[in-house]
């Protein structure tokens, strides 16, 4: 090591084909006239400059340009500016549907393509359960055979189901449980790639797959369905309705019948926006999708911010028990669109975004076709519609993780404030609505308010979509009162119990909205009529138990729902749940250190998956302590 005022110099020496590194080094001080003289080879000129080659080029893995090739012929060639962002779901959804999975070469090739990092994709790509990654030469899965293990599914035999396809079926199918996919009147279900079979029995799924029967059905656009006629009525008899692509009313019978004149009218200034808002307020409609704000206060809260302003629309629906947004759609789909329409004219939006769950695949053709035709024949301007496709991930439901899904990200709930209504979807101000209390615009309006807070019982008013289903005669979507019981919805709607069966528990909210006891069946079933009892009515997901049933095995199907569906954003909600699972699955629970369990999720969670996930489980505590002790 060079003493204090030593000096040194160093040269690059090139003699023939080597290159020598020589460096001098002389001391200073009394013996400063010693130098010392050192010539080190360092390689050859071409081993120089193959390392220098390899220094240029990137780390990681390097593009494949036949995956890119193959990437292009589904995404197309980049447009000026680049592929945008929030798109990533989308194109990782064509590689998905032209590959049945995600091979790890053309998740390189994409991220290179729309010029972000590799894991930022990967960690997309991996976070929705629709997605299966593969990695190098690994072969893709094979035909998939999903089996809905969903509360009442499970009821009606879904655990036999999975027990005994995969020996049926052979080592070429997959057969792997599933969610709630939306079809709980027509338990149980099965759904052979994107093919549901309702009903589904050994022999009808072993027949869809010989067939290669793999496609949703196409639906036709010749259906005839008036939905404010079904008022206080039974919309759908799952017991008998075994179809999955019900004839729609498509858009030359809708606007026969009088629709899109409230659109019209608004656009060319015949239509008033106030007093749009105003009918909206006097009917008292809330939201339907589960947190009931009351909808027109939502619109003059979203209009008075300064624009751009955007919409999202969740017709997500994965609470397990609901399936009457699908119902509507699959047979109504323009009542809701000019809904949407209204709502974006009064508000002023520019862009409006429909984010769908994935399961429903024949909703999503015939939406698509819809939309295009309103593009081409609507005789006004209309705003920007885009319609997205989810994943597989219940926790989208939630808003902000929807925007965040909409955005092309993993889909975790955003902290707040700010409220998506001042700092939304893109940053900007976002009007979010459910399907359903879309659905209902154009009759509140044109039929006057009084129309829909007309209906109701026991004090209450309105109209509400039960999605019912468990131990009935006719489950389905039924157009009730708002206020009605379950005995009463039961007995007038649904046909009685079962035959055999007697009325034991009820979930009146789906996933999240408690188990109440038989004790307690002529509660009116609303908004805020619960929450005394530890429930909530939510998406008015009625899912009815007998006499034969446990309310704790209900309270564990939910809870690991709920772990299979945590995002993982938060300690509470992912550790707790998981948690909650093994000390539920104990013949007798420790209550001590469930509640325990409970309260942590309730206080610390982000969003409401962990804040409700305990309901199921204190209502069993406190309703049926007889079970688990």
């Amino acid at each position: 090591m060079p003493w204090p005022g030593a000096s040194f110099s160093a040269l690059f020496i090139h003699a023939g084909s080597r290159l020598f590194l020589r460096h001098t080094m002389s001391p200073a001080g009394p013996s400063s006239s010693v130098t010392s003289v050192t010539s080190v080879a360092l390689g050859s000129v071409d081993d120089m400059r193959e390392r220098i080659r390899r220094k240029r080029q990137l780390k990681g893995r390097q593009v494949d340009a036949q995956a890119l090739a193959e990437l292009r012929v589904l995404i197309g060639m980049p447009p000026q500016g680049g592929h945008r962002r929030d798109l990533l779901i989308e194109y990782l959804h064509r590689l998905s549907d032209a590959y049945r999975c995600l091979h790890d070469r053309h998740l390189v090739a994409l991220a290179a393509e729309m010029r972000i990092g590799m894991a930022e994709v990967y960690e997309v790509a991996t976070f929705y359960h629709h997605f299966d990654v593969v990695k190098g030469d690994a072969a893709a899965p094979g035909l998939t055979v999903r089996v809905c293990d969903g509360l009442s599914c499970t009821m009606a035999g879904a655990a036999d189901l999975l027990a005994r396809l995969p020996a049926l079926l052979g080592a070429e199918v997959r057969v792997m449980a599933a969610p709630c996919v939306g079809r709980c009147e027509q338990a149980p279900v099965a759904v052979v790639h994107q093919n549901p079979l309702p009903h589904a029995n050994l022999e009808s799924v072993a027949a869809a797959v010989r067939a290669n029967a793999t496609a949703h059905p196409p639906a036709a656009d010749t259906g005839g369905f008036d939905a404010p006629a079904c008022a206080q009525a039974s919309v759908t008899n799952g017991a008998v309705d075994t179809g999955v692509a019900p004839a729609y009313v498509g858009l030359d019978a809708y606007r026969q019948a009088g629709g899109y004149r409230l659109a019209a009218a608004l656009m060319d200034g015949q239509q008033e926006a106030e007093g749009v808002i105003q009918a909206m307020e006097n009917s008292g409609l809330r939201g339907l999708g589960g947190a009931g704000f009351p909808a027109g206060r939502k619109w003059r809260i979203v209009r008075a911010k300064t624009g751009p302003r955007v919409m999202a629309v969740n017709i997500d629906e994965g609470e397990p028990g609901t399936f009457k947004d699908r119902t509507y759609l699959e047979r109504d789909p323009h009542r809701f669109l000019e809904g949407m329409l209204v709502a974006a004219q009064v508000v002023g939006i520019d862009a409006c975004y429909l984010y769908l769950r994935d399961e429903y695949h024949g909703c999503r053709a015939l939406l698509q076709q819809e939309i295009d035709r309103l593009r081409a024949e609507m005789p006004f301007p209309l705003p920007q519609i885009e319609l997205r496709r989810g994943a597989g991930a219940y926790i989208c439901g939630e808003e902000s993780a929807m925007i965040e899904s909409i955005e092309g990200k993993r889909g975790e709930p955003r902290m707040r404030p700010p409220y998506i209504a001042e700092v939304g979807l893109f940053g900007r101000p976002t009007l979010e609505h459910n399907f359903e209390t879309l659905y209902w615009v154009r009759d509140i309006v044109e039929k006057g308010p009084a129309w829909f807070s007309g209906f109701g019982r026991n004090g209450r008013k309105g109209l509400r979509s039960f999605s019912v289903s468990g131990r009935v005669r006719s489950p389905g979507v039924k157009l009730a009162p708002a206020g009605i019981s379950v005995r009463e919805l039961v007995d007038e709607y649904c046909g009685g119990m079962l035959q055999g069966q007697e009325l034991y528990a009820y979930l009146p909210g789906g996933a999240s909205g408690g188990i109440l006891p038989a004790s307690l069946a002529d509660l009116p079933l609303d908004f805020d009529t619960l929450q005394p009892h530890g429930c909530f009515i939510g998406s008015a997901a009625v899912i009815v138990l007998g006499q034969h049933d446990k309310a704790r095995d209900a309270a564990l199907n939910m809870m690991r729902f709920f772990e299979h569906e945590s995002c993982g954003q938060c300690t509470p909600c992912r550790v707790g749940t998981a948690k909650a699972v093994r000390l539920m699955e104990a013949a007798v629970w420790d209550n001590t250190t469930l509640e325990d369990l409970n309260q942590v999720m309730v206080d610390a969670s982000i969003c409401g998956l962990g804040q409700a996930a305990p309901n199921p489980v204190r209502c069993v505590q406190k309703y049926f302590a007889q079970e688990v002790r």
